[in-house]
């Protein structure tokens, strides 16, 4: 019942309440089938099984979560673009800010934002998606898609020339906070330095100041998709979004897409930093003969996913409405109420800068069902044949964290 008084007091295309008396629903004018009626004709079912809030402990970090029933464009405007903050927001300037490559590197490159929008430059769409998305009662929309424009981060890497032993590269941001480590060790002072206080378990905590970075392989930064991000969707940066310069690796989750970046470091070896080895790591619970044994793997790459997004009506008529992204998507299905699956129709787009980076939609033609609630289900096959998987399958429910969650997505919905 609390639910669904949630869906009726609920007009997500605004992000504001309002009281609905009868039907939970919403009129929207898409601009495509795969959105709705171009006309305004169509109703919007507000799903039962609303996001909770965002926590209090986390209103500062996470921002602008999609709301799922007012997806009408293909491209995410900049206002609407979920956000992810990890320390402070930087205030940079264009003429004072420089990008600086050095490191394991010939030629050392200290480069202004005029001269990286001097390069030849690129475009690509990309859907970007936290990699925490669906793994929290409050984030099931953490996810946008934007057109990125900047220069090949390729081009520049070989114009610094790196050294045969450089095989590792570090993206630093510009935005930085203080961390705490715990040491639990019991070997007390042991190899700590800076500011350290004891603790109730015989080590010690230190205290750090650690800026934001990430890394990949020299062969996976080479990549021709990656791009020195000066614009989202024909303008520059929003601050919020790393002006002046981000990086955009597409195929990759969101943390890997640095904003503010100020240095790329090229190292010898891996780059173990709070974002690296400390979080956006996936533990996993496994068992090898009889045994318990834990595995722990960076968050990178992107995983083949597709959700519901809403239930449209016209008159008696239902249409169900949903993306699919993380791959290059060749087929969707739906499932009502736990019963066969059935084929959707995708609608495509012309994606500019390459093929499988941005999200498809596809609808599915629902017909007149029974009144009463009942559940969606979807999934997606991508073109060599991988489907996205079921939540209950062994590699997904072995994870301990709740990164890197891509499993079929059930949404709950009332028809009157």
């Amino acid at each position: 019942m609390e639910q669904h008084d949630l869906a009726r007091r609920t007009l997500l295309k605004a992000g504001a309440a309002v009281g609905l008396a009868g039907l939970a629903s919403v009129t929207v004018a898409g601009p495509a089938a795969a959105f709705g009626d171009p006309g305004g004709a169509d109703e919007v079912l507000l799903w039962l099984d609303q996001p909770d809030p965002i926590p209090p402990g986390a209103v500062d970090i996470v921002a602008h979560l999609l709301k799922w029933e007012a997806l009408d464009s293909w491209r995410t405007p900049n206002g609407e673009f979920f956000t992810v903050k990890h320390y402070n927001l930087p205030s940079l300037t264009a003429g004072s800010w420089r990008l600086d490559i050095d490191g394991l590197v010939e030629h050392p490159v200290s480069l202004s934002l005029a001269a990286l929008r001097a390069r030849p430059r690129r475009e690509v769409d990309f859907t970007l998606e936290c990699s925490g998305n669906h793994g929290l009662p409050f984030s099931i929309g953490a996810i946008g898609n934007a057109n990125w424009a900047g220069t090949p981060l390729a081009d520049v890497l070989r114009r610094a020339r790196p050294r045969p032993n450089g095989v590792e590269v570090v993206f630093w941001g510009a935005d930085q906070g203080a961390v705490t480590i715990r040491d639990d060790s019991g070997i007390t002072g042991a190899g700590l330095t800076g500011t350290t206080t004891p603790d109730d378990t015989g080590g010690l905590d230190l205290t750090i100041t650690e800026q934001f970075a990430r890394s990949m392989t020299l062969a996976d930064a080479m990549s021709p998709d990656n791009l020195l991000c000066y614009e989202m969707n024909g303008v520059a940066l929003p601050p919020g979004h790393g002006y002046p310069l981000r990086l955009i690796a597409p195929g990759w989750y969101g943390v890997a897409n640095v904003k503010w970046l100020s240095r790329i470091e090229v190292r010898d070896g891996r780059y173990a930093g709070r974002f690296m080895a400390r979080d956006y790591v996936t533990i996993r619970e496994e068992q090898d003969a009889g045994r318990t044994v834990w595995t722990f793997t960076n968050v990178s790459h992107a995983r083949l996913k597709s959700a519901p997004a809403k239930v449209t009506r016209r008159g008696k008529h239902y249409v169900v409405h949903g993306a699919a992204w993380g791959a290059p998507i060749s087929s969707v299905e739906v499932q009502i109420d736990g019963g066969s699956w059935r084929r959707a129709q995708l609608h495509r787009q012309r994606p500019l800068g390459g093929n499988g980076f941005s999200w498809a939609f596809w609808t599915w033609d629902w017909g007149t069902p029974a009144a009463g609630e009942h559940t969606v289900r979807s999934r997606a096959f991508d073109r060599q044949n991988q489907l996205q998987p079921p939540p209950e399958d062994p590699y997904l429910a072995s994870r301990r964290t709740y990164w890197e969650n891509n499993g079929q997505v059930t949404r709950r919905v009332l028809i009157p």
